[in-house]
């Protein structure tokens, strides 16, 4: 019997069915991007206030926009009219020096992992117009333009450099101990990128006389390595006769980290100093930011647990570090803190989730709190910047509730305005004067509109309607999805979305499909064009029409309600978690037109993870899940994130045990696990160990396994990768629910 299963389940991976639903979509279409939403993407404003600049589509030019108008004003680079001996195509992207009298030129982008990349740059005087390479000595990474514009940074190999652009561009090597696996000056490891979301560790001081990074000790974390084949989109020919593979260091929970230290680099006098930070041995430094004082340079650190962010102000010739902040937060400090900290002349502003919400306090240099800009029982989640003529903040929040987004400002008597005009989601790109802001606008079921406001929230001109695409949907027989609440057994209130077939009837019984990531602080159920797969719950949408009503719910430890509703799960993951998720289905069961005996669970990541854990609960109420890239157990994940929620192993083992390794007897329904074999941030290591346990507890599965692919299961140069999946998943559910 148990042969005669799988054999019928991969015929169900394999035969085809209409790939077209009743309402015109199709998973070729939306695997393709045919149903991508138009957006106003890099942005960078300048330093007049009134003008931002932008690349042109066809990435031959660098063009500025009137904030006011909309329009074009000028063409500040442009492949076909730049003169010396280098001659380009097109171009990945920018940056500008802070007098916008050079730009460094971006080409050649290879990325390396989440943020980082290689990339080659040339340095483009506007006023001549002459274009020159950066550095002869092969491919850079994460440069950058000094205060007075005259020095570019970059690392190349774990270490440091400077080119002096006043001293024909003279290239100085600032370190030269980076070792790969070993020594990283500049730019954070693996595990520091990943989980503090940045790519460049060095900022110049004020007066563009001193350097100051991080140093990244790995040399005692332990080496993970991966296979890889020659496979195809694209073909890596190297490994045409024999695999490869590829080893980086990757530290697991409560593993050796890397050693980090803060150093200092005289441009001037060449003198290297090592800053005397007070941090723990096994502590972080997840920032470092420049100040408007030359002598002051803000080091940000954390302990291991993270649950301490402490401030300092460093000075880089002294190397003396005095804390000047120190906030404690119960359980863990999230991100937030560090993506959203923001300097002024003078000043910074921090978020804190300190009583309970997060919110906006501002300091001088000094460390001395001069306010607190927000406070209430809502969810401060970007923080733009300060008019200081003004003293005007801007900010994105929740108020009008968790599914919500709306940009604010608060003056200086601490009265609170709402600027954006439409309840939804929106995302704001401010001018450098504060005077004007770009809001993308969406929600659910309207594909985000961009439009220039002044800082009054008055709309200028609507830069991008997505007319087009509107017109393609407007074709399509598509439902309104449904927003709701329910409470659980356990008193807890849960918000969800629900999309119905088009031709929904009330008295049918539908199986249902349920969507979820369910990680710490994260959200699903917005009023966003985001919310869903693959934009306006287009994927959802067309299994609706294949019979199904498709629903994701927001379950204990998920955002947008503050610290006390997202911190339950801590030292705990997945059990919180998992119990909503059952919950979910057996209010969903109770509905009279769900069929209560054919749900369905599905999830990427940690949503992978907390499919099988919903689906090993106890309460048998999943027919089929579909569990993609998952973590199987968190002592197989890396150091910062799982001990921000977890501790370490030794300190809380009962936490790390309950996984779906120990799970697999009380496994419920119809599985399929599809993992990518070069995914360098939740290792193939989760499926192979899963399958393993699943197999010697004698439970059913099916398994695909997707070549070269990471995280994402991507295929590039027209690979059909992203679209074999969906199938798949459609495919399994087609088959289990039906």
């Amino acid at each position: 019997m148990k042969r005669l299963f799988i054999f019928t389940i991969a015929m169900a991976l394999t035969i085809g069915y209409a790939a077209t639903a009743a309402n015109g979509l199709t998973l070729e279409d939306l695997t393709s991007g045919s149903y991508r939403a138009q957006t106003i993407a890099g942005i960078t404003p300048l330093a007049d206030g009134e003008h931002y600049s932008q690349l042109s589509p066809d990435a031959k030019q660098i063009i500025s926009y009137s904030y006011r108008t909309g329009e074009q004003e000028a063409v500040l680079f442009d492949v076909t009219n730049t003169r010396g001996n280098v001659q380009l195509q097109d171009i990945d992207g920018y940056e500008m020096s802070p007098d916008e009298k050079n730009i460094l030129i971006r080409t050649e982008t290879s990325p390396i992992y989440r943020h980082s990349y290689t990339a080659t740059y040339y340095i483009y005087n506007v006023q001549n117009r002459t274009l020159v390479p950066l550095s002869n000595g092969g491919p850079q990474e994460v440069a950058k333009f000094s205060p007075d514009g005259h020095i570019v940074a970059f690392v190349r190999g774990g270490n440091l450099f400077i080119v002096r652009l006043l001293f024909n561009n003279a290239e100085i090597q600032v370190t030269k101990d980076g070792e790969y696996n070993h020594i990283i000056n500049g730019k954070p490891d693996w595990v520091n990128e990943e989980e503090f979301s940045f790519s460049r560790a060095f900022d110049f001081t004020a007066d563009s006389e001193m350097l100051v990074w991080i140093r990244y000790d790995e040399s005692a974390v332990r080496e993970f390595t991966f296979p890889l084949y020659r496979g195809q989109y694209p073909s890596l020919d190297d490994y045409a006769a024999y695999p490869g593979s590829y080893s980086y260091k990757y530290p697991m929970a409560g593993e050796q980290n890397a050693t980090v230290s803060v150093h200092s680099y005289d441009i001037k006098s060449h003198a290297t100093r090592k800053m005397q930070l007070p941090l723990d041995a096994d502590g972080y430094v997840p920032r470092i930011f420049a100040t408007s004082d030359a002598n002051k340079v803000l080091i940000l650190t954390q302990n291991r647990h993270q649950d301490r962010l402490e401030i300092y102000a460093a000075n880089p010739r002294s190397t003396e570090c005095r804390l000047i902040v120190r906030d404690n937060v119960d359980r863990y400090i999230t991100e937030e803190p560090y993506k959203q900290f923001k300097i002024y002349n003078g000043g910074f502003v921090l978020m804190s989730e300190r009583d309970g919400f997060n919110h906006l306090y501002q300091y001088d240099l000094n460390g001395t709190l001069k306010r607190r800009l927000t406070s209430g029982q809502f969810v401060v989640s970007t923080f733009y910047g300060i008019n200081q003529q003004t003293g005007e903040c801007f900010f994105a929040a929740n108020e009008e509730g968790a599914q919500y987004q709306a940009i604010y400002k608060v003056d200086t008597k601490g009265r609170i305005t709402k600027l954006s005009q439409q309840q939804g989601n929106n995302r704001a790109s401010f001018s450098r004067n504060m005077k004007y802001y770009i809001n993308v606008y969406s929600n659910i079921s309207t594909p985000p509109v961009t439009t220039i406001c002044s800082a009054t929230g008055k709309t200028l001109v609507t830069l991008e309607d997505n007319a087009s695409l509107n017109q393609k949907l407007s074709t399509l027989n598509l439902s309104t999805p449904e927003f709701f609440t329910f409470t659980t057994s356990e008193g807890t209130q849960l918000n969800g979305y629900m999309v119905k077939p088009a031709n929904f009837k009330p008295s049918q019984r539908y199986p249902v499909i349920m969507y979820q990531y369910s990680g710490p602080g994260s959200q699903q159920v917005i009023d966003s064009w985001s919310a869903g797969n693959m934009g306006g719950c287009l994927y959802e949408h067309y299994m609706a029409d294949r019979g199904f009503i498709m629903v994701c719910v927001d379950g204990r430890g998920t955002g947008g309600r503050g610290a006390a509703f997202e911190k339950q799960t801590y030292q705990h993951l997945g059990q919180l978690e998992s119990r909503d998720q059952v919950e979910a289905a057996l209010y969903l069961g109770s509905l009279p037109y769900i069929d209560a005996q054919h749900i369905g669970i599905w999830g990427w990541s940690y949503g992978g993870f907390n499919t099988l854990m919903s689906m090993m609960e106890g309460r048998p109420v999943f027919a089929a899940g579909v569990a993609v890239a998952p973590v199987t157990s968190y002592r197989f994940y890396d150091s910062v994130y799982t001990e921000r929620f977890m501790r370490t192993p030794n300190e809380n083992p009962q936490g790390y045990d309950d996984c779906p390794l120990t799970r697999t007897p009380r496994l419920h329904g119809s599985l399929l696990i599809c993992h990518g074999l070069a995914d360098d941030n939740v290792h193939f290591r989760n499926t192979a160990e899963l399958t393993e346990a699943l197999t010697q507890a004698g439970q059913p599965f099916m398994q695909l396994t997707y070549t070269n692919r990471n995280h994402s299961i991507f295929g590039y140069d027209g690979g059909r990768t992203r679209l074999h999946l969906y199938r798949a998943i459609s495919n399994w559910f087609e088959q289990n629910l039906k």
